[in-house]
């Protein structure tokens, strides 16, 4: 199954909780998943079309008040073909930084300019923080209502460790640059 889009497994996923229009799982991405995967419209609807080609999902007709709306459930075949991938060991994983990158390079660069880069780190750090801190909050007292709320769980204490540690390091790294060590080549 390696060659298998992965964003197939993610809407295999999410629909294994629950039928989900496509607009519903974009928003799934851009919440629940977005510490650890994303994926734009442009790729979810064609996996959508090869998971019905394929008979892992089914769709319905739910559209309402002249909006039309495909509601997707998965299938036998889908829940299968999900927990086959989730028992085999991972592939890779992999973070993806565009500030990191930039501060890698940032010799070639003003040295504000990778502070005003490692600020709005720490910005998006603190509030991506106080977004996991109220999931937290929310999903401790409901942990027995649903098996699934304990893995969710998890993986917001992971982003949690995860966001402290850069809060920190932009500690660091405010630090090193204001003692002018990344000064730009001219």
């Amino acid at each position: 199954m390696a060659t298998a889009k992965k964003t197939d497994y993610v809407i295999l996923g999410l629909l294994s909780h629950e039928p989900l229009t496509g607009y519903d799982i974009k928003q799934r991405m851009d919440t629940s998943l977005s510490l650890f995967w994303g994926a734009s419209y442009g790729s979810i609807y064609p996996a959508l079309e090869g998971l019905l080609r394929d008979k892992k999902i089914k769709a319905a007709d739910v559209s309402t008040n002249g909006r039309e709306k495909t509601q997707y459930t998965i299938t036998a075949k889908g829940k299968k073909y999900l927990k086959q991938w989730l028992s085999e060991p991972v592939e890779k994983d992999e973070l993806r930084s565009e500030t990191l990158l930039k501060l890698f390079f940032g010799s070639c660069a003003e040295p504000s300019d990778s502070l005003a880069h490692v600020e709005a780190f720490r910005k998006t750090a603190e509030r991506t923080l106080a977004v996991l801190h109220q999931m937290e909050a929310s999903l401790e007292p409901v942990l027995q209502e649903d098996p699934a709320h304990r893995y969710y769980l998890l993986t917001v204490r992971c982003g949690i460790r995860m966001y402290e540690a850069y809060a920190a390091w932009c500690d660091e790294a405010e630090d090193e640059l204001h003692d002018g060590q990344g000064t730009a080549d001219k």
